[in-house]
């Protein structure tokens, strides 16, 4: 038996364990797993993530540390709930607590549609893996868009467990597929927070300071003339979990494409700013979100972007 295998086998056994386990003894479980992982968490990983916090909401770095470390812990109930994918898709309705879904079924249900998906936007907040079960259980078609992940096995069992709990899975550079399936009413969710480099994002204004932002969800949306619906989730103080849905927003288009793509792509990112200040601890700060701004930009050009996006230091 190969790496791969012995590795899927080992997760499907862990999750057969914990779906068996009371769900609030696994989510305990969970909660003990990440404080020691914190503990072998890199210095220099855990001060990006502090640094971070410290620059976007303007804090002291004490309260910086305590967010940066809240912010690592919810990493095992996260997993505990993924490896509870299982048990956790009969019991979504109570889990996960959903706000606006009308803003889907409207849209769904209307006669503009015209048998066209359109675009779910997020960011990495909470659990977003839940937050595609989420949709799925309550009726949305949705093709979560993932990374594939390096080791086999995992990214076999990950799959697997995406679709179990009701979502269809492509990888990223599936944009063909992602296309055929909105044309076939399908939903596309695309997870728009972080680093996109300089070849391939737009430059907006996100915690005062200039970045590249995804655009997928602006292209789509400008391509297709399909609407795309913001949406957030948070956790509750009882370990559930409160899932809102916007109402839909449209990318113009005009004559000038850039434009219209990078004006949207600025308002998403300005939604998930808001969304992040509200619920700071549970946002991803541990990635390293401008970092293309100090390896594709020099410090004249980051000078100009900041000028042109109207960001005073």
């Amino acid at each position: 038996m190969g790496v791969e295998k012995i590795s899927y086998a080992i997760l499907k056994i862990i999750s057969k364990i914990f779906c068996l386990l009371p769900f609030k003894v696994s989510l305990a479980f969970g909660k003990i797993l990440a404080q020691v992982a914190w503990i072998f968490l890199s210095s220099r990983r855990k001060k990006l993530s502090r640094e971070n916090i410290q620059s976007c909401l303007k804090i002291s770095e004490v309260e910086a540390e305590k967010i940066s470390k809240a912010a690592a812990l919810q990493f095992g109930p996260m997993l505990i709930e993924v490896l509870c994918f299982p048990k956790l898709k009969s019991e979504m309705q109570n889990h996960v607590k959903v706000i606006g879904l009308e803003n889907l079924t409207n849209y769904i249900n209307s006669s503009e549609r015209e048998g066209l998906g359109a675009v779910i936007m997020t960011s990495h907040s909470d659990n977003w893996e839940l937050m595609g079960g989420a949709f799925a259980q309550n009726g949305i078609p949705l093709v979560g868009v993932a990374k594939k992940q390096k080791a086999g096995g995992a990214d076999k069992f990950i799959n697997e467990y995406r679709t179990l709990i009701g979502m269809h899975i492509t990888y990223r550079n599936g944009v063909r597929e992602m296309y055929r399936m909105m044309d076939e009413g399908h939903f596309i969710g695309l997870i728009m927070d972080q680093d996109a480099g300089r070849h391939d994002g737009a430059i907006v204004k996100f915690f005062d300071r200039a970045t590249t932002y995804m655009t997928g969800a602006a292209a789509m949306s400008r391509l297709k003339k399909v609407p795309i619906f913001p949406a957030f989730m948070h956790k509750n103080s009882d370990d559930t979990h409160t899932l809102e849905i916007f109402p839909p927003l449209f990318c113009e288009k005009t004559s000038d494409k850039r434009k219209d793509i990078q004006q949207m792509t600025q308002k998403l990112a300005t939604l998930t700013e808001q969304h992040i200040k509200k619920y700071p601890a549970e946002w991803f700060w541990l990635h390293d979100r401008w970092k293309s701004m100090r390896t594709d930009f020099t410090p004249e050009e980051v000078a100009q972007l900041n000028e042109e996006l109207g960001i005073r230091n």
